[in-house]
Order: C-alpha cells, then sequence, then structure tokens
C-alpha cells in the first residue's frame, strides 16, 4: 500500500480526507527517488526543531565542556595510574565496538573479533606463565607483528580505496561511488581497530614476559644479572655476532651496548611500544635504530593509533554521558 506524505502550506496542515489522496497538496512517498526522500525526511527535520534554536546552542555548550572536562580528567588518570588507564582502555576497546556491531548485525566483524579474540587469549596465557616457556616470547611477537603488519596493509588499503573514490578512479573499474565508499571505509575501520587492539595486548604482553624472565622490571634494578650472549627480551642465548650476517635473523646492538635478537627488539620496540633499552632502560633512538625510509612509517602509524585510541574507546563513552545529561535536563 503506498504511502501519502501530507505538506503543510503557510503553518497550516492540509488534510482533506481519504477521498481526497489526489490532491496537489500530496505526494505518493514509494514513487520517490532516495535522494529525494533523503531531501523530505530532511526538511521534516528542520521543521521538527525550528525554534529550538537556544535549546541547540546549550546542547552544544554542555558537549564542548563535557569533552575539555573528560580530556583533562583522561589526562590525569594516565600520568598518575598508567597501569589502570591502560587495563581500562583496553577492556573498552575491545568490548565497545563488539556492543554497536551486534547491535547493527555485522556479522562479518563478528566473525573476525571472534578469531582475533581466541588466538590472543591463547597467546596472552602463554605470555602470563611462570615459568616462562623459552619458546613463548618469539610466538608472542610473531603473533602481534603479523597483526601490526596486515592491520597496517588493510588500513593503507582502505585509505587508499577512500581517495580513490574521492578522485572518480571507481568509475573506470564501473563501481558505484557509494559501494566503493563503503569498502574502503570498512578496510580502514578493520585496519585501525585491529592495530590499535592488538598493539595495546602486544604491550601488556610485553610487560608479563620481561618481568618474568626478570631482566626488566617496571621501576628498580634488574633481579638478574645479564650475561654478554644472552637476550634481556626473550632470555634466549645469542648465536650470531652483531658483525655477522645471520640465516634466521641478525643480532642489534643498542646505544647502550646491550645485545639483541634483531626480531625481539623490533617487537619490543615497535610492537611493544617500550621506546627503551629492557635491561637498562636507556632511552632508544628509533630513527638510528631503524634507518631504513621504508620502517619509519609504522613508526608514525603506531602514533596514529595511540590518537585513534581515544576515538574508539573513549568517545562513544563520552558522547553517551553527554547524552545523559541531555536526558536529565530535559533537553531533546
Amino acid at each position: 500500500m503506498a504511502g501519502v506524505f501530507e505538506v503543510e502550506v503557510d503553518g497550516v496542515e492540509h488534510d482533506h480526507g481519504l477521498e481526497h489522496q489526489n490532491d496537489a497538496n500530496q505526494f505518493d512517498v514509494s514513487k520517490l527517488s532516495p535522494e529525494e526522500k533523503w531531501r523530505m525526511e530532511h526538511a521534516k527535520m528542520h521543521a521538527k526543531h525550528k525554534g529550538h534554536e537556544a535549546m541547540h546552542a546549550e546542547m552544544v555548550l554542555i558537549l564542548i565542556v563535557t569533552l575539555v572536562v573528560a580530556q583533562l580528567v583522561l589526562v590525569q588518570w594516565k600520568q598518575r595510574h598508567p597501569k589502570s588507564y591502560n587495563l581500562v582502555t583496553l577492556f573498552q576497546m575491545w568490548v565497545v565496538p563488539l556492543y554497536f556491531t551486534t547491535k547493527l548485525h555485522w556479522w562479518r566483524f563478528l566473525t573476525t573479533w571472534f578469531i582475533f579474540s581466541v588466538i590472543t587469549a591463547y597467546i596472552s596465557f602463554r605470555a602470563t606463565r611462570k615459568p616462562l616457556a623459552c619458546t613463548t616470547p618469539r610466538l608472542v611477537y610473531k603473533w602481534f607483528l603479523l597483526l601490526y603488519k596486515i592491520s597496517y596493509a588493510i588500513g593503507i588499503a582502505g585509505y587508499s580505496v577512500v581517495m580513490f573514490t574521492l578522485f572518480g578512479i571507481n568509475l573506470i573499474f564501473r563501481i558505484k561511488p557509494e559501494d566503493a565508499m563503503d569498502f574502503g571505509v570498512s578496510l580502514l575501520f578493520y585496519g585501525l581497530y585491529y592495530g590499535v587492539l592488538g598493539r595495546d595486548f602486544a604491550e601488556m604482553c610485553a610487560d608479563f614476559m620481561a618481568s618474568t624472565v626478570g631482566y626488566y622490571s617496571a621501576s628498580g634494578m634488574p633481579t638478574k644479572h645479564l650475561s654478554d650472549n644472552i637476550c634481556a627480551v626473550c632470555g634466549q642465548p645469542i648465536l650470531v655476532d652483531v658483525s655477522e650476517e645471520g640465516i634466521i635473523e641478525n643480532t642489534y646492538r643498542l646505544s647502550c651496548n646491550h645485545v639483541f635478537h634483531e626480531f625481539c627488539i623490533r617487537g619490543w620496540c615497535i610492537v611493544g611500544k617500550k621506546q627503551m633499552c629492557p635491561y637498562c632502560k636507556e632511552k632508544v633512538d628509533l630513527k638510528r635504530m631503524f634507518s631504513n625510509p621504508w620502517e619509519r612509517p609504522h613508526v608514525m602509524y603506531g602514533q596514529l593509533l595511540d590518537w585513534l585510541r581515544y576515538l574508539v574507546a573513549w568517545q562513544p563513552v563520552i558522547i553517551g554521558f553527554v547524552q545523559g545529561i541531555n536526558y536529565v535536563l530535559g533537553l531533546e
């Protein structure tokens, strides 16, 4: 049955009964194009909110003040209690998108989220065991480094698709702009979300493993002396000299003269976000450590993920808090 839309003319609603459905002031909504339907809904929304300018200004003011106060509170919390802040942020990063995607029935995301959660839970379980198995650090770093590279590649691919769509390159392949944009935004979301979540879990696992091995502690001196031929990240012997070319992997020496497996120290600094020596805590110069220009974007990408963590984990909570204030004050 076709829907009928009644037009309001000069502030007076015209309704002449069912027998006048063909009146000039009525339109058959089912015959309108999607763009026309969107414009009609947009006009109805403006008509509904007409005369509420003062209320809208008050709501905007509440939003701005809440954002500023929330940002100050989060910064102070992070500085004074970083451990609890990181744990709560990690939990929200894991749960908040799950709530919205379940509500919207995004089964593809739910499937990838389940696979990621199962593998990461197993890896995290291995990383928190005492005593630590000798193969666990390499397993942890391999998984999170693989996840980091995949999320980085997917994010770049999504960004490229979005830019190609904005420049109209999708028309060459006869792809609709809305389809290309949806695909690009989806890839960008997957890459950024799993990139952020993977880095947080990697940092947590890095702390557990290093403290278990005994060469690193969050505060104070190391609990064991580090031998020259032992890697302070994984606790395994170093078989290849710094000047030699290894078959599987090379050995890397930091500016503090401590030596590590190259794979371990890269995982520690890039994936685990630890910009210091695992043993003596001396600051690591990442520009010197990764002189290859093709590796530097990974460091910049990690800084971008740190900013997006706030957007994904805390922004929905703040917006929900603002909506609660508006509801209590009777603002709609």
